[in-house]
């Protein structure tokens, strides 16, 4: 039985006193715990340790997550994270492979497979993020792409316990725009995502590793996601940036 999860990307949001605030309040929402789901919260680089005092000082029942990482250990690779400066803050979840990331700054399925080996070197598990932009959606080439993502994303990993792997599929048209693909459209994918994994790594392996949701999930509509067989729970955008709108879809993942 996989267990659920629920994931905050902060994204590009909150200042260090802020993102200590946020941590905050989601620690007093979720004072009396969070079942048998995992929470995390991926804040921006510089609010990280602030996060990571409130996790520690208040026993707070989330864990904490980057949203980016660099495959090297050090050297002169000017504002990159490596990942031992992730774990020596305390992080244990990174996320990688965001379409922010691949369209913006122009990320790669090798640079993300490379993150992905780096970061599980480290044992800080990754979230892998795959997903279609519209054209390719209207086109009815959505699950050939997000498959193809996949395979490339995965080349040469090695998984021998499958909670230490999660995937985000996340439809770029999906993500800030307010549309929202249904539960059927999220089940299409996820489940050709797992397929795939099966392929990869065996079904048991596949069967164990968590496949999230994300794109315009809010409160009311991430319980009709998580109905679907192959949806493990959320990675959360805008939604995560208010304690009470998070703690909500936690709640609904109980």
């Amino acid at each position: 039985m996989r267990k659920r999860m629920i994931a905050g990307n902060w994204k590009m949001n909150e200042t260090y006193t802020e993102g200590v605030a946020l941590a905050e309040g989601l620690a007093k929402e979720l004072a009396d715990g969070t079942g048998d789901v995992d929470v995390v919260v991926c804040p921006p680089a510089v609010d990280m340790k602030g996060v990571a005092e409130v996790i520690d000082q208040q026993n707070a029942p989330f864990a904490l997550g980057g949203q980016n990482v660099y495959w090297e250990e050090k050297g002169a690779y000017t504002g990159e994270t490596a990942p031992n400066m992730l774990t020596n803050i305390g992080a244990t979840y990174c996320i990688i492979g965001h379409s922010e990331r691949r369209g913006y700054f122009g990320e790669t399925d090798e640079d993300i497979n490379k993150k992905a080996k780096a970061l599980m070197a480290h044992d800080i598990v990754p979230i892998s993020c795959c997903g279609e932009p519209l054209e390719v959606r209207e086109a009815g080439k959505h699950v050939e792409f997000v498959v193809d993502q996949i395979k490339k994303d995965t080349e040469g990993l090695q998984i021998t316990d499958p909670s230490k792997y999660v995937v985000a599929y996340e439809p770029i048209w999906a993500i800030g725009t307010g549309k929202t693909a249904t539960a059927d459209d999220a089940q299409e994918v996820c489940g050709a995502i797992r397929k795939t994994l099966a392929e990869i790594f065996g079904q048991e392996t596949a069967d164990g590793i968590r496949v999230l949701y994300g794109g315009s999930a809010k409160p009311n509509n991430v319980a009709g996601f998580l109905e679907k067989e192959d949806v493990d729970g959320a990675l959360v955008g805008g939604a995560s940036l208010k304690a009470d709108s998070f703690a909500a879809m936690v709640k609904a993942a109980m």
